[in-house]
């Protein structure tokens, strides 16, 4: 029978989801060992209903929505109903027979159970640093590939299968504690949805779930149809370290009444872990679209109902078996990009400047005097654009990336590494009348012989600025005198400074709208050296007196 539902009540219970992936959020991060989850949060949690659909996520990492939405379709598919009990808990990684990303992302699905029936699903992933050092022309060269399978089956740990996963892994007793953090994180969702089933009754629960999901869909819809109708096209050039010269990636978007549409036009797939699954794109588009249409739709699988997106199969954007995908994120900030760059030719007051527009990635592998593996793996922000009424942030994690920086003191106290800068970039936001964000510089000194891959882009193009604003600089990795360029994996020398630039971001608006006194403020604030304040005064003196 029909639940009878009220505004209220579908508020009330859908606060209490929220509330619930929140906790499970926090409860993974104190739970668990390593440094990229208990101190960078390198991990999502989330609320799937009985038919597999998103209905509540964490605001944590946009990019894991990828991971999650196409891990329940795969469970489903091979797995009856009635051969999923209470207690199962699935695993899975794999980019192409188990809904993730990327490799590293490893995902822990368990059914929530009521009256001997499955209600829903608690999910959530966690980026596990673990494999490092490894070649990525395909994805077997990128680590253990796991479809779902059962890690516990019925509340029993299947040790086998642990172990088999362990034995693929360079730092095992990290990997065995964090998923400890993931189980505990799920089963503490399975035992708040049963309270909740219990105070609120089952059917109305689920009703209220499917009625979260329409509402999400009426404000995406209500949110498209305040843009004007029309097609909207912008491209962007993407570069990388794992590739010579520069890509351009592209994309038409269709506004049509309350429906949107949008194509993307992207090279081939390559041989260079860049590529991005379907899941990965749309999770991308997701997150941009709600980003600018309306960021207070709740984040579920309604809002997507209004979207469609298409991209070439075997290409960058929507790649095949077996293309490598772990550096998957480089390519989905620049989604982000061409999306705003569209969407700001049509409502250019609600979208912000481009961001850094990466991901940039440091990955060290080495050995410890004992002969024991250490593996640290470091993303690192960059300028957020500036915005129709503010300026952008500074060294921050922007669109698809939400993680933390690793504080100095954890990563002297657990790696021999020394961090020697830590520091904003001035002049690497672009002026306007609202400046973009600035860049961060980090230098490590090695303490002990080690192998670093590296990440990145924006390191050939600049993240543009919009309305007059100028451009953010880009990035570069050096090690040793500037100049001297770092592409890939790099064996680095005990006492070797390895220095990592990330991009600023572009300004927005007319630079000699900024005031003076805020221009005073920028030179005290480190955001611009002294040659630039002086060259903005001489240019608001010229424009005042033609």
């Amino acid at each position: 029978m029909q639940a009878t539902i009220d505004p209220i009540t579908v508020e009330v219970i859908g606060s209490s989801l929220t509330s619930i992936v929140e906790e499970m959020g926090e409860a993974l991060v104190r739970a668990s060992y390593s440094t990229n989850i208990k101190e960078r949060r390198d991990c999502s949690t989330a609320i799937f209903d009985r038919h597999g659909q998103a209905l509540c996520q964490a605001e944590h990492i946009p990019m894991h929505l990828g991971s999650f939405i196409g891990v329940i379709p795969h469970i489903l598919k091979r797995n009856a109903l009635e051969d999923i009990h209470p207690g199962d808990v699935f695993i899975a990684n794999d980019a192409y027979e188990g809904g993730a990303t990327h490799l590293p992302d490893i995902v822990l699905a368990e059914p929530i159970f009521f009256d001997a029936r499955i209600v829903g699903w608690a999910v959530n992933t966690a980026h596990h640093a673990d494999f490092a050092d490894r070649g990525h022309a395909h994805i077997y060269q990128e680590g253990l590939r796991i479809p779902p399978i059962r890690l516990y089956r019925e509340g029993v740990l299947q040790k086998d299968v642990q172990e088999l996963i362990l034995l693929n892994c360079q730092v095992p007793h990290e990997r065995i504690s964090d998923l400890r953090a993931q189980r505990s994180a799920n089963r503490l969702c399975v035992e708040r949805m049963e309270a909740l089933y219990r105070k609120y009754g089952v059917e109305q629960v689920l009703a209220t779930g499917d009625a979260l999901q329409d509402y999400a869909e009426r404000k995406m819809r209500a949110g498209i149809a305040r843009i004007p109708d029309g097609h909207y096209r912008f491209a962007d050039l993407y570069d990388g370290l794992q590739f010579d010269g520069q890509m351009t990636l592209g994309v038409e978007i269709e506004v049509a009444g309350e429906a949107m549409r949008l194509h993307f036009e992207s090279p081939a797939q390559v041989r260079a872990g860049m590529n991005v699954t379907y899941t990965g794109l749309l999770a991308t588009v997701y997150y941009a679209v709600k980003s600018v249409v309306d960021p207070t739709i709740l984040p579920n699988a309604g809002l997507a109902r209004p979207i469609t997106v298409t991209a070439e199969k075997g290409t960058l954007l929507n790649c095949t078996h077996p293309a490598a995908v772990d550096g998957r994120i480089g390519a989905c900030q620049r989604v982000v990009d061409v999306i705003n760059g569209a969407l700001a030719q049509a409502v250019p007051e609600r979208v912000p400047a481009a961001g850094n527009g990466a991901c940039t990635v440091a990955s060290f592998t080495g050995m410890r005097e004992d002969g024991s593996l250490w593996v640290y793996l470091e993303t690192i922000g960059g300028g957020g654009g500036a915005r129709p009424h503010a300026d952008g942030l500074s060294g921050i994690h922007v669109s698809m990336t939400n993680t933390s920086n690793l504080p100095v003191e954890a990563l002297e106290l657990e790696y021999p590494l020394t961090l020697l800068r830590y520091e904003l970039v001035e002049d690497s936001g672009g002026a306007g009348q609202f400046r973009g964000g600035m860049g961060l510089r980090r230098v490590y000194r090695i303490d002990r012989d080690c192998v670093v891959y590296l990440e990145g882009s924006r390191l050939m193009s600049s993240p543009w600025g919009l309305r007059g604003g100028a451009n953010g600089t880009g990035g570069r990795f050096y090690c040793g005198e500037p100049g001297a360029s770092l592409k890939g994996s790099v064996a680095l020398k005990r006492g070797q400074m390895l220095d990592i630039v990330t991009p600023g971001a572009g300004g927005y608006g007319d630079p000699r709208k900024r005031p003076t006194d805020q221009v005073v403020a920028d030179l005290a604030q480190g955001r611009i050296s002294r040659e630039t304040a002086q060259r903005v005064y001489q240019y608001a003196a010229q424009a005042a007196c033609s």
